[in-house]
Formats: C-alpha cells, sequence, structure tokens
C-alpha cells in the first residue's frame, strides 16, 4: 500500500483558505495527483487543506473523507522563557536540543511543557485514529509493525498540514516528532510517499520513498512557498525569524 500525505498550499491563515500562490500551487498539485490511481482520499476538516483537495477532486469528480484528527496538531503548551502559551513545536534550537529526551520516541512528550498540556494525549488519540483508518485498508498495527491482513497496492491520499504530518511520520518511521518538527520542512502542497515493505508474509512496514516533494511546482517554473521555513540567514531581514 501507498500513502500520499500532501501539505496544504500556501496557506492565507486569517481566513484558513489559500493565498492565490497557494491556489496556484494546488492548481499544479491537481494535474499530478489526477494523473494517479487513488483509491480514497481523506481530508483535514481546517478550510486551507480542504481547499487545496478542491481542484483534485473535482477534476476526478470525486470526494474526500473528512477525518478530524488530520487537522493541525494544536495543543498549546509554556515554551522556555515564554510568558505565553504557544504551539508545540518552532523551538528555539538552543532549547530543544539541550534536552536528551526530545530524541527519544518514547520520552519526547514526558518534557515538563508537554506534560502541563496534553500533548501526549492528542498524539495518541491521533495515532490510534490513524492506526484504525490503516486497519480498514488492510494493515493492522502490531508493536512497531503492522500486520498485513489484507495486502494490497493501493494508494491512499491525505491532504493535511506539516504538524500533523510529521506526527504520522514519526509514528510510522519510529522517529521523535520533535526531530521532524524541527529537522524537516514540507513545503505547502509537497507530497511525501510511504510504501509498505513486505519482506516476509504478513509482516509489513512502511518505507520513505520521498518526502516534501515539490516536482509538481519547479517543473511549471513555480518557486515554493516559504511557509513553515526560518531565516536562511540571520540578516535576511524579510525572512521569517521567530
Amino acid at each position: 500500500m501507498k500513502l500520499l500525505i500532501i501539505r496544504h498550499a500556501d496557506p492565507d491563515y486569517a481566513a484558513d483558505s489559500l493565498t492565490e500562490t497557494g491556489w496556484k500551487e494546488a492548481q499544479l498539485l491537481s494535474e499530478r495527483i489526477c494523473k494517479m490511481d487513488i483509491q480514497d482520499f481523506y481530508v483535514s476538516p481546517l478550510g486551507r487543506a480542504k481547499d487545496t483537495a478542491s481542484l483534485t477532486l473535482k477534476k476526478l469528480n470525486r470526494h474526500a473523507r473528512e477525518c478530524e484528527w488530520l487537522q493541525e496538531f494544536k495543543p498549546l503548551i509554556k515554551k522556555p522563557n515564554k510568558d505565553d502559551a504557544s504551539i508545540a513545536w518552532d523551538w528555539l534550537p538552543a532549547d530543544w536540543t539541550k534536552e536528551a529526551l526530545f530524541y527519544d520516541r518514547d520520552k519526547w512528550s514526558s518534557h515538563k511543557s508537554m506534560q502541563e498540556s496534553n500533548v501526549a494525549e492528542e498524539y495518541h488519540r491521533i495515532t490510534r485514529s490513524f492506526d484504525e483508518l490503516l486497519a480498514k485498508h488492510g494493515y493492522e498495527r502490531e508493536g512497531s509493525y503492522y500486520r498485513a491482513v489484507h495486502s494490497n497496492m493501493d494508494t491512499i491520499a491525505f491532504f493535511c498540514h506539516f504538524g500533523l504530518e510529521c506526527v504520522l511520520l514519526g509514528h510510522l518511521l519510529g522517529i521523535s516528532p520533535m526531530v521532524l518538527w524541527h529537522g524537516t520542512c514540507a513545503a505547502p502542497s509537497s507530497v511525501t510517499t510511504l510504501v509498505t515493505e513486505e519482506r516476509r508474509k504478513g509482516i509489513a512496514s512502511f518505507r520513505m520513498s520521498s518526502f516534501g516533494d515539490v516536482t509538481h511546482l519547479l517543473a511549471a517554473g513555480e518557486t515554493p512557498s516559504f511557509a513553515a521555513r526560518f531565516c536562511e540567514c540571520y540578516d535576511n531581514e524579510l525572512e521569517r525569524h521567530d
């Protein structure tokens, strides 16, 4: 089975929709996705994800199942040196890298800042919902791999968000989402692909064959949007710092 995890196109967060650039990205994405044989579509309930999916779905005359748990990872926490609560990622490197437990796939959410919110509970709720869906497609979670109850070569697509994508990838690949949140960046409208490998009958694992692929943008001469990134150099005044 193949999973496509698609980040929404360039967002207009205030309107929970897309910018003009975002609509162009979604159009280019749709031209790519429409060429694929996709069995099922799933989408976040948030407008920017639904708008991104809408162009593909309209072209194919298809519908997506809206999943509440696919919305952006939303727990708010108190970070070091911060007075107000904010999202669970985008920590300054000097703060999160000194905590060894953040690199641990099992202990990352035990940090005091995480414990004071419902980060662990939300993480487990999302991953349980994800596994329930995968089970309906023939793959049941068993420890750190999946039991291939009904092996198949279906492709299913998820239109969602970068923070949520890192939660799903951390669960599938056994990586702390803190490492993924801070060490990767999937540009708007990018496609991340995972494929099952069943090297022994009935035992499957997911391997990521591509991350944050934006070839549909590059082929059209469209520069990927900067959303989710920070300044490449500190003196780059027009790029996001904090």
